[in-house]
């Protein structure tokens, strides 16, 4: 087979719906990573627009642009949007649209995954911009803080916009990080050990074991104070056992390694890009692998930082201004690593450089800040001044918007396969960086004489009228420079100048397909040997395209890559995708319905949503399940692999796994809030307890064990080839035992609207009733399988996969149940 049959066999494989109607069903990484970054770049508009008129009401004292109400609403949704709707989901699309061709590989793990969250993402974020549209949007600020947000003080449904579109735009972030870090462990080019990948795909995995861990304490204070103001129970009123400063530890516990989450992927694009536009090879990979790591590790103990000014004990003070401090040394590694790469190299100034420099100037003044107001005696007077929003700026823009503009232009050739015709990239960058310091060098100045973030006006006595002046203006040519980059980019996609496959002569496997890429990355997949395996096999890109790789010989019609060992990057199994669908933007739009139920209180449809949700789910998980045996697979180059379903891992497994990772952290932070409010909050301990049973206790854990333990003897029993149904009937009626024990639990609590303590209770026996009901679910669908013939001793991940499920819930079973019972016996 030629080369140019083998392309257009591949492509009538993989190719999504021409035209509009593609958008809807397409499952192809390609499509869904530029989805991704035009929707990013477009609510980046939006809230660039919004952060102009914020400008423009403080330019002058007095200002009557707008009101306050209007001006509250302005700087809420301009950092919801550019937090949680650009940086992100930038982050997503880039990662979607790159990791598969980083890694050598033909698509992400989960593709219909990837489509379900870019249209959760979409439709949540369109929920918000209706409330802008409609002048409901929330006004409380980004980080909603009660009791300003709790139901006495915003009685509206402003703040219900922000906390139930945020969580629906969460799902799509934790979706991409399951998908990430499974694709980046299991689904790479053979040969790719984890010390052969490509840094990017390093800064990948790292940021999105961060979003497993650090969305879901946030996640979890949406749902509290979305269940405050819908049904009165009093996670944060101080009254009745609750207490705010919970919201900021959950709150911060997210919002805190956010800010590293958003730097990460920005920083990844550095340490590619820069090894390459100084024609040499990245110094210190190993050490700055390990600085990502440790930047991770230690940006989950500093939330308390952003709390100085709460009454914290001087002890706790201490403890988290050394631990903020510390961050500088694993981002000074990198710092340095960089520079020594410019050093030992020849740097060329080529576009996606001079952003690098500009992230250079800008972000090492923001990091510099941040130490600042790291030591406590600082932060306390400069605490909700503009100082802190300028410094945030330098951080976020500086570390993340240089470097995306970095990336835009490194790989804007890759993505159109033309070349840059006109030079407005130049200018704009220039107006960009004089604009960027214009704007918050000022506001460092202004929040240092006292001005307080979020006013909407001042008086003409204050004397900061000059400065706020000089701030609108430079932030106005900032805004101009950032429009003639999407000028740029509109001019360089639509003028036709064809471009050289790899005009800046990288090494990395992104630059070894066609250019613009095919919809299936590579015609046969490479055996990488190498870091850059393009500078070690220069014909690498006509070797693929003939055909020389592993699957080079499309002789059925599925899609398929390799799983590889996560380590060693040997060839594991044969992956078949599933091709293109309407299933995960149909199951978005009910996710939606649920959603929306809730925000319009709608509680008659909420069961109707979540039943849809379910179906579709099943019906999802059915159409991938297979009939009969296929067996080893030839994948070429003399190699024979089992396929992935075939066995024990599955990808299903793998992102079950890292998906339970984010449902344990959430479980963990209800946990810490319990515990929280019994020893800190005040009306502790609760007058009226749950009568402690021994029976209930005891009958609950029973069931749980049991459930877990039958459910792995019926996937033993199927894979030695004897009936499973004689275990999996009894899992699965011992976990509708553990759905009773919940059930009862519930049914005997104190009123939960009259105390914190019993309010816990109720989301913990809620929480372990909806995982008892889910596994429950899982076993019935598995027995539908087994006995219509769906499984068998090869054809087994099922089995394994609600195995892992029905271990978590033993374990949540026994933790939720102690909880419940233990106080009141000790009482």
């Amino acid at each position: 087979m030629n080369a140019l049959r083998r392309h257009r066999k591949l492509e009538a494989i993989w190719a999504s719906e021409p035209g509009w109607k593609g958008w809807t069903s397409s499952v192809n990484h390609s499509d869904l990573g530029r989805m991704f970054l035009v929707t990013a770049f477009f609510f980046f508009l939006v809230g660039g627009v919004l952060a102009m008129l914020i400008r423009a009401q403080l330019a002058t004292p007095d200002s009557a642009f707008v009101d306050a109400g209007a001006f509250a609403q302005f700087f809420t949704m301009h950092g919801t949007i550019m937090m949680f709707l650009f940086a992100i989901p930038a982050f997503e699309g880039l990662a979607i649209y790159l990791l598969p061709k980083m890694l050598g590989t033909r698509d992400l793990a989960f593709p219909r995954l990837t489509a379900y969250g870019y249209w959760c993402y979409a439709f949540g974020g369109a929920m918000l911009l209706v409330a802008l549209f409609f002048g409901i949007a929330p006004d409380g600020g980004w980080f909603m803080y009660p009791p300003l947000t709790g139901p006495l003080h915003s009685p509206g449904i402003n703040t219900d916009f922000w906390l139930i579109g945020i969580t629906f735009v969460e799902i799509s972030a934790i979706c991409a990080a399951v998908e990430f870090t499974v694709s980046i462990l299991k689904y790479r080019a053979p040969g790719m050990s984890l010390d052969k990948m490509p840094i990017f795909a390093w800064y990948a995995l790292v940021t999105s074991l961060m979003i497993l861990t650090g969305f879901p304490p946030l996640i979890l204070g949406s749902v509290l104070l979305e269940v405050e103001r819908a049904f009165g129970l009093p996670f944060f009123q101080a009254d009745l056992g609750g207490d705010s400063l919970l919201w900021q530890h959950l709150f911060w516990l997210f919002g805190h390694p956010e800010v590293y989450i958003i730097f990460l992927p920005a920083a990844g694009v550095i340490s590619t890009v820069i090894p390459v536009m100084a024609r040499t090879t990245l110094l210190g990979y190993g050490w700055i692998v390990a600085s990502a790591l440790a930047l991770a590790f230690l940006s989950f103990g500093l939330w308390v930082h952003h709390m100085f000014t709460t009454g914290i004990p001087h002890m706790g003070l201490a403890f988290f201004s050394a631990a903020s401090t510390l961050v500088a040394v694993p981002t000074g590694v990198q710092v340095f690593a960089w520079i020594g790469t410019m050093w030992k190299g020849r740097p060329e100034l080529h576009m996606p450089m001079l952003h690098i420099l500009g992230f250079f100037v800008t972000f090492i003044i923001g990091g510099l800040t941040g130490v600042m107001v790291a030591v406590v005696p600082f932060d306390w007077q400069a605490h909700d001044t503009a100082f802190i929003t300028a410094h945030l700026h330098y951080v976020l823009f500086g570390g993340f918007v240089f470097p995306m503009l970095a990336g835009i232009y490194y790989w804007l050739p890759l993505v159109s396969g033309r070349k840059r015709l006109f030079r407005l990239g130049e200018l704009a960058f220039a107006l960009i960086f004089l604009g960027f310091h214009g704007t918050f060098l000022a506001m460092h100045w202004v929040g240092l004489l006292g001005q307080r973030r979020r006013i909407e006006t001042y008086d003409a006595e204050t004397g900061w009228g000059v400065i706020n002046f000089i701030s609108s203006v430079s932030s106005f040519v900032m805004a101009i420079g950032l429009a003639m980059v999407l000028v740029d980019i509109i001019i360089h996609s639509f003028v036709a100048v064809r471009g050289p496959r790899n005009p800046w002569r990288a090494g990395t496997l992104e630059w070894a397909g066609m250019s613009p890429p095919a919809s299936y990355n590579f015609a046969s997949l490479p055996m990488v040997g190498a870091r850059a395996p393009l500078y070690d096999t220069p014909d690498l890109a006509n070797r693929l395209a003939k055909g020389e790789g592993y699957l080079g010989a499309p002789e059925v019609a599925r899609r398929e890559t390799l799983m590889v060992d996560a380590a060693s990057g040997r060839p594991e199994a044969l992956v078949i995708y599933p091709g293109n669908t309407r299933l995960p933007i149909l199951m978005a739009a009910v996710t939606g319905g649920f959603f929306l139920s809730i925000l319009l209180k709608l509680f008659w449809l909420t069961p109707l949503a979540l039943a849809g949700v379910a179906a579709l789910a099943l019906v999802w998980v059915w159409q991938l399940s297979a009939r009969g045996d296929q067996g080893p697979q030839k994948v070429g180059r003399g190699t024979t692999l089992p396929l992935a379903s075939e066995g024990d891992r599955s990808p299903g497994w793998w992102g079950s796994t890292f998906l339970l990772v984010a449902n344990a952290t959430f479980f963990g932070s209800l946990l810490f809030g319990y515990a929280f409010l019994w020893t800190v909050a005040p009306g502790w301990p609760p007058a009226q307890w749950l009568a402690p049973s021994w029976v209930e206790l005891a009958f609950g854990i029973g069931a749980a064990l049991a459930a877990a333990l039958a459910q792995h003897l019926s996937a033993r029993r199927n894979r030695a080839g004897t009936a499973p149904m004689v275990a999996l009937a009894p899992a699965l009626l011992a976990t509708v035992a553990t759905a009773v024990v919940f059930g009862a639990l519930l049914l005997r609590l104190p009123p939960p609207d009259g105390h914190a303590y019993a309010a816990t209770l109720l989301i913990l026996g809620a929480y372990g009733l909806a995982h008892a009901l889910l596994v429950g679910l899982m076993q019935g669908f598995l027995i539908l399988q087994v006995r219509r013939g769906f499984t068998s001793p090869q054809r087994r991940a099922g089995f394994a996969i609600v195995a892992l499920w029905s271990d978590y819930l033993a374990a949540i079973t026994v933790l939720i149940l102690l909880a419940a019972h233990l106080p009141g016996m000790i009482a």
